[in-house]
């Protein structure tokens, strides 16, 4: 039964699989860009599986950012994949192990959360660890080789495959803001904001990584605040 439900879930992950390797390969491009070495970044991606988590870490490294900056940055940006997992554990049955309680929330990522989420009844934590596996792979082997690509392409190709970070975020925002005008005004107060936080005498002075936590808190949690997501109740059939 447990190997049948991980299989399932390799074929379930493939489609994320494929997805992960073509992003953690710009991942891999800005890890070279730091000096990181292959094995190394292989190491960050597959103790994070986190894009948006490791794209600051890159950030805040590059910058010279402190060790409890960069932890406490990446716990707030991660922060969602705690309430995922609590989220995610409430589908187990009574009956499972209490060791898959802590390690499934190692295998949370938005999309692996959502092809957990939907299946009908009770989750068998060997389909997300299905999941979990084939995803791995193609996110920590695509960053590995976005490393070595970029010691190996000229810089002008290195450069160019930049854009594809850009390209990332893009995809992130704009889907959920076309169809919401609330989260398309917080995109752009987070704009606004960030570009404040870079001009101003005073505020400009905060390393970029504090800027990121202090916009995270006050932005999403004013959020929470004004427009909370109403949870979602079963109907009761007939």
């Amino acid at each position: 039964m447990n190997k049948t439900e991980f299989k399932n879930g390799i074929l379930s992950g493939l489609p994320v699989c494929l997805g992960y390797f073509a992003v953690s390969f710009a991942l891999g491009i800005a890890a070279k860009n730091i000096n990181m070495s292959a094995w190394l970044s292989g190491v960050m991606s597959a103790g994070m599986l986190a894009s948006a988590g490791e794209f600051a870490a890159l950030r805040l490294l590059e910058a010279n950012a402190g060790i409890a900056e960069i932890i406490l940055t990446c716990l707030i940006v991660n922060m969602r994949y705690f309430l995922m997992s609590c989220s995610l554990t409430q589908k187990l049955s009574e009956n499972v192990r209490p060791i898959h309680r802590v390690l499934l929330p190692y295998c949370i990522t938005d999309e692996i959360f959502a092809l957990s989420s939907a299946v009908k009844g009770k989750l068998n934590p060997f389909y997300t660890y299905g999941i979990a596996f084939i995803s791995t792979l193609g996110w920590t082997s695509g960053t590995m080789l976005g490393v070595a690509a970029g010691n190996i392409l000229p810089m002008r190709v290195v450069n160019a495959l930049n854009v594809a970070l850009y390209g990332m975020f893009l995809a992130i925002i704009i889907p959920p803001a076309k169809k919401e005008r609330f989260i398309a005004g917080l995109v752009a107060l987070s704009m606004a904001a960030s570009l404040l936080f870079s001009v101003t005498p005073v505020l400009k002075n905060i390393s970029s990584g504090f800027s990121i936590i202090i916009l995270t808190v006050l932005i999403a949690g004013g959020a929470a605040v004004i427009r909370p997501i109403k949870e979602e109740r079963d109907e009761l059939s007939a």
